[in-house]
């Protein structure tokens, strides 16, 4: 899910913030509903939410046995 300062953004700016979140919120429900598995993968949520892979923030730790 998508974290916003929002207490830092008018109320218009909040309104659409939320349309933003409930629209990603419905295409993941979407594709899961569509999913023949439990649950979507890593790569099928990025896909979704049209995000490129997840790269680890320099200075930042990797939970162990990750990136193998």
């Amino acid at each position: 899910m998508v974290h916003v300062a929002v207490w830092l953004l008018d109320q218009d700016d909040q309104v659409h913030v939320a349309l933003a979140e409930i629209e990603l919120c419905c295409e993941l429900m979407i594709a899961a509903s569509a999913t023949t598995e439990e649950r979507l993968s890593s790569e099928r949520i990025d896909e979704v939410l049209n995000v490129g892979p997840r790269v680890p923030v320099q200075g930042t730790r990797q939970p162990a046995g990750a990136g193998r």
